[in-house]
């Protein structure tokens, strides 16, 4: 996968203010077209225009920290419809939009699966099982 590290979420996750093992951590298919990331300055969920949220999962499940690594079970999004998705980003929600934190984001350029067009069907998002699985904080 081609992932991108958001600043200000890896920084709360530096002062203990994200506990991916406890938090509810989800995902959010994005549109490129509607949203251009700025990873030193976004933030939050917020700070991602509406237009290009095309699909928000429930929490991930599942969840493991081993040696820097993170992992999940791999994700089911049901029904989805609206606007090809180029883009993955994963988010500790907080049930509300201003405060729910962004930590990465992945691309099509090494994501398999992207881009995705929704047509009304279930969209599986499925996390590499290699050694660096979702993130590798050392990579």
């Amino acid at each position: 996968m081609s992932g991108f590290t958001y600043k200000k979420g890896a920084e709360a996750r530096l002062n203990a203010d994200v506990d991916i093992l406890v938090d509810s951590i989800k995902i959010v298919l994005l549109d490129s077209a509607d949203y251009t990331p700025d990873y030193d300055v976004d933030e939050f969920l917020s700070d991602i225009p509406g237009a290009a949220r095309v699909a928000i999962s429930s929490s991930l499940t599942g969840k493991s920290t081993t040696a820097g690594v993170f992992d999940a079970d791999d994700v089911v999004l049901a029904a989805v419809t609206g606007d090809q998705s180029e883009l993955v980003a994963i988010f500790q929600d907080t049930g509300v939009e201003a405060t729910s934190r962004l930590l990465w984001l992945f691309d099509s350029a090494g994501t398999p699966g992207l881009p995705v067009t929704p047509n009304g069907t279930a969209i599986t998002v499925t996390w590499s099982n290699g050694p660096n699985k979702i993130v590798n904080t050392d990579a």
